[in-house]
């Protein structure tokens, strides 16, 4: 009986899940804290206010592109069906596949494949799912967080390769602007799901309200998730990023770089680690300490504005390995080579 309340608990968690992990200011206070993580011998390129602004900017991009979706009238079905799922992943639904955060695979299609066939194996343990109900096709899975987070760190290292080619076996000026530019769209975008991932209520099941079992009586509001994201922030005084800065080192290399699965398992440990963050959010919120009243709020603030340092903190390490780790483009190096020959006849 508790798997099957488990899993009808899944299935509509899935069902209703459709918001984002931080308001656009809570996700802009994420990128500006990893910006003033950075070292001054990063590229300067990014640290000129105007890439600032483009940075801070892009870290709403990914919930730009959820809002451009409506699924009453068929709108941005496939931007839904593709991006929808890296906002976030329900650790609990990982048992119904026979997985654990530390047997996750690091490729995205492989935890796919897994998903489908637990599904196939063990019909039993899901919940049918309504095709009315799932016109982007996303209820039936459980979210792809710390895959958006790797993939989007190997296209940093990616461009910054690129440019680094293009820098020393002559790219044209404009190639080589083209290609700084890629590097700033990059480091804005993936902000955004490095963001997500220090939102507890993008780690979980529980993600609008507790469903299910409920012994300790948690809230069961829709509206939960709205008021964590951002409403609280909103309601006294919003996020003071300048006094935020102070908590944040200067960016570090991540160790774990040198293995070629190593930014994935160090994205799933921090998961992990706001995932056990629920239920002491839950708490606060039971406990009146989430408040907008007065002074009622000021550990809930504490709690949330940890999340967000702890989000830049992680971007900025992010940000830093990709560039100092970006491998040699040697196919872009001989191409470079070969035109600048062909130039010379």
């Amino acid at each position: 009986m508790k798997l099957k309340l488990f899993a009808f608990a899944t299935a509509l968690g899935a069902l209703v899940f459709n918001a984002a992990a931080w308001d656009y200011e809570g996700h802009h206070a994420v990128n500006e804290l990893a910006l003033d993580s950075l070292p001054a011998d990063f590229p300067a390129f990014a640290l000129v206010p105007e890439a600032r602004t483009r940075i801070e900017f892009l870290a709403g991009e990914a919930d730009r592109w959820r809002n451009a979706t409506s699924l009453k009238n068929g709108t941005g079905l496939a931007l839904g069906h593709a991006s929808g799922p890296d906002h976030y992943i329900d650790l609990e639904d990982l048992r119904l596949y026979g997985l654990t955060p530390a047997t996750l695979p690091p490729l995205r299609y492989d935890f796919a494949a897994d998903i489908v066939k637990a599904r196939a194996a063990h019909p039993e343990r899901f919940q049918a799912i309504d095709p009315d109900n799932d016109a982007d096709h996303t209820r039936e899975l459980s979210g792809f967080l710390p895959w958006a987070i790797t993939e989007n760190y190997e296209k940093l290292q990616s461009d910054f390769s690129t440019l680094a080619a293009l820098e020393k076996f002559g790219g044209t000026p404009t190639e080589i602007e083209n290609a700084k530019q890629d590097v700033v769209y990059v480091m804005g975008v993936m902000g955004h799901f490095v963001g997500d991932a220090s939102q507890p209520l993008h780690t979980t099941m529980h993600h609008h309200g507790w469903i299910g079992d409920n012994p300790n009586h948690y809230t069961t509001s829709f509206g939960f998730h709205a008021w964590i994201d951002g409403g609280f922030f909103r309601k006294t005084g919003g996020i003071e990023v300048n006094r935020l800065v102070a908590k944040i080192h200067p960016a570090e290399i991540i160790p774990a770089a040198s293995d070629p699965n190593g930014i994935f398992h160090a994205s799933v440990t921090f998961i992990v680690a706001a995932n056990r963050l629920v239920e002491p959010l839950y708490r606060l919120d039971q406990a009146g300490k989430l408040s907008d009243q007065g002074d009622a709020g000021a550990e809930g603030r504490a709690f949330l504005e940890a999340q967000l340092v702890k989000s830049g903190q992680l971007l900025g390490d992010l940000w830093l390995t990709a560039w100092r780790t970006a491998p040699e483009d040697v196919f872009l190096e001989r191409e470079l080579q070969r035109r600048a020959a062909a130039e010379l006849k």
